[in-house]
């Protein structure tokens, strides 16, 4: 084991002081109990024991108590490691992602009957370094699931599935691929609005994530798609409702608000805790838009309390 050096140990000191002061200074309406223990290892025990993995644990959810109480989690497909850097994630990032687990599939569909769940979500991390993105897995996954779990639904949460050339062919194609394993929603998220995609979302680009939600529906127009933005990066009420009408012009369907809220000292500040009051006037905004489901509010994550929009 390597011990910190004196010099070390005066620079962690601060830095721990600094994580806690931020941590104390949240927002009541941000704090909330974790949970029961023996509700969350429940969970975690047949996550682990398949050595699988959930965004619920790798992106370090607030809910996650909360849906292992309910036995429900967003399983994360490919690995632990992204092959982009996006500034307000959590998930591993920076070196090069393992192989794939040619099991993968078939332990996630193990788990999800010994979970009974009637309701499944479908992530993964970014794997620009697959032939097709990872789209061929999210399908294979899916047959899995289904073989072992026919009443199960599927949302599938994807990437923009970009990269390479000819980019934009492939990443139709590759959407078609998960388009035709048939989800019942199919998500993906904007993140944050047009002004500072650069800044939160390094790697992608905000008319290429649209181009993901317009291309679903110009392929299967009964797919419900779903997308998401994470306020708190500095953007205005003005810039928030231009995203969401920019989202119903692409056909996006369902919409997901919540408080962006900082991983670790490493990642991009909060600039502001948008309040509940802030957060219930913008769902009541998109319900007028339009949108068939929209779930609104600082604790609020893309797969929120997903199965109840079915």
């Amino acid at each position: 084991m390597n011990l910190p050096t004196e010099t070390n140990a005066r620079q962690i000191q601060p830095d721990v002081q600094a994580w806690r002061s931020e941590i104390e200074a949240l927002p009541p309406w941000l704090r909330r109990s974790i949970g029961k223990a023996s509700d969350i290892s429940t969970v975690q025990r047949i996550i682990k024991q398949r050595q699988i993995h959930t965004i619920c644990e790798e992106g370090r959810c607030p809910n996650r108590g909360e849906c292992y109480t309910q036995k429900t989690a967003t399983f994360l497909l490919m690995g632990q490691t992204c092959t982009r850097a996006c500034a307000f994630c959590q998930v591993e990032k920076g070196h090069a992602p393992m192989p794939l687990d040619p099991e993968e599939p078939q332990k996630v569909a193990q788990a999800v009957q010994l979970l009974s769940l009637h309701y499944v979500v479908l992530t993964s991390v970014a794997r620009d370094d697959l032939p097709d993105g990872g789209a061929s897995w999210f399908a294979a996954t899916m047959a899995a699931i289904r073989q072992m779990n026919s009443e199960t639904l599927i949302e599938v949460l994807t990437p923009d599935f970009w990269g390479g050339k000819d980019a934009v062919e492939k990443q139709r194609q590759r959407v078609a691929t998960v388009v035709a394993a048939s989800p019942v929603c199919y998500n993906h998220n904007i993140e944050t609005v047009e002004r500072l995609q650069g800044r939160v979302r390094r790697g992608a680009q905000y008319e290429r994530s649209l181009d993901v939600l317009r291309i679903v529906k110009e392929l299967d127009s009964t797919i419900a798609t779903k997308s998401g933005l994470m306020l708190g990066h500095g953007e205005t009420e003005a810039e928030v409702i231009e995203a969401m009408t920019d989202l119903r012009d692409a056909g996006c369907d369902r919409i997901t608000l919540g408080q962006y809220m900082r991983p670790s000292l490493e990642h991009l500040p909060v600039q502001k805790y948008w309040t509940p009051e802030e957060f219930e006037h913008l769902g009541a905004i998109a319900r007028k838009m339009g949108f068939a489901h929209v779930r609104s509010g600082p604790l609020v994550r893309s797969s929120y309390h997903a199965g109840e929009s079915v």
